[in-house]
């Protein structure tokens, strides 16, 4: 039996059809599950070599609430040395080993790969004497255009904005300040979190702090990028073990970190580079 419809309805229900079909699933997995599955993904990705879907895969992972899973660090250290992010790369590999100890299944290729990554800090610093140079080569690659390229295809970021908020939270979570720093536990969340997100003009510094009754207080405070100083201070205090980024806009304490004096370096200088972004007239 044939049915007519009228080209009205017609358009109406196809739009209905439409919008069904973008919308994708109605219902979406459960943090705990989602977190495997892109673990797995993760998994497959690396094994295969498919370094730009791993990067994706961990950049959805580390928006996800919630801990993440012990070899998500081997593998976030897998794919930034072979983006050559050595800074990121030893930090994430040294965290799984911390968490992982000598019953982890990835330990002994993370310490291996560690070991790796401080030979050819070493090469890199050796090298520019070799050729004559007097001028000393930095560790850490100061920020600039060439470096937010680099940021760009690691996160497969379609703006500079994007590629250094990503970059920036993928160093805070592993910079967490610790009131107990004689036993750290890496299995429990840090006691001092943050997270930056922009919008606009302005960069959102969201405090995440753990009590000691267990109670958690977050705050967001807007940071607003016009006229400031991109040059971000940074410096760490050995007595206390803690690393301070100090806020460009009245040189006050703005991020309590733990004390990792090449992390906190990077942190700082992601920030500045961050700031000077969104003052471009693009806010790009």
């Amino acid at each position: 039996m044939a049915v007519l419809f009228g080209t009205g309805r017609c358009l109406v229900l196809g739009a209905a059809l439409a919008s069904v079909l973008l919308a994708g699933p109605a219902l979406a997995l459960a943090p705990e599950h989602e977190t495997r599955r892109l673990m797995l993904a993760t998994e497959e990705a690396v094994i295969a070599e498919n370094w730009g879907e791993a990067a994706e895969y961990l950049n959805r992972l580390q928006q996800l609430e919630g801990e993440k899973p012990e070899d998500y660090y081997f593998y976030r250290g897998r794919v930034m040395l072979q983006s050559s992010h050595l800074n990121e790369a030893q930090s994430a590999l040294e965290t799984y080993v911390s968490q992982a100890g000598a019953e982890g299944a990835h330990y002994q290729e993370s310490l291996q790969l560690i070991t790796s990554i401080e030979k050819t800090r070493r090469q890199n610093a050796v090298a520019p004497q070799a050729a004559g140079e007097s001028e000393p080569v930095a560790v850490i690659e100061p920020a600039g255009e060439g470096r937010v390229e680099s940021l760009r295809k690691l996160y497969l970021a379609d703006s500079d904005r994007e590629a250094l908020t990503l970059h920036i939270n993928s160093l805070l979570e592993l910079a967490g300040w610790r009131r107990d720093q004689a036993v750290v536990r890496l299995d429990r969340p840090a006691d001092v979190e943050y997270r930056l997100g922009t919008q606009g003009d302005e960069i959102q510094v969201q405090e995440i702090r753990r009590a000691e009754d267990g109670r958690i207080l977050r705050s967001t405070e807007p940071m607003s990028v016009f006229g400031i100083n991109p040059q971000v201070e940074w410096r760490c205090e050995a007595a206390v073990s803690t690393c301070w980024v100090y806020d460009p806009r009245d040189g006050s304490r703005l991020l309590q970190l733990a004390a990792n004096r090449e992390r906190v370096q990077e942190i700082a200088e992601t920030l500045g580079q961050l700031i000077r972004t969104l003052q471009l007239p693009t806010g790009s």
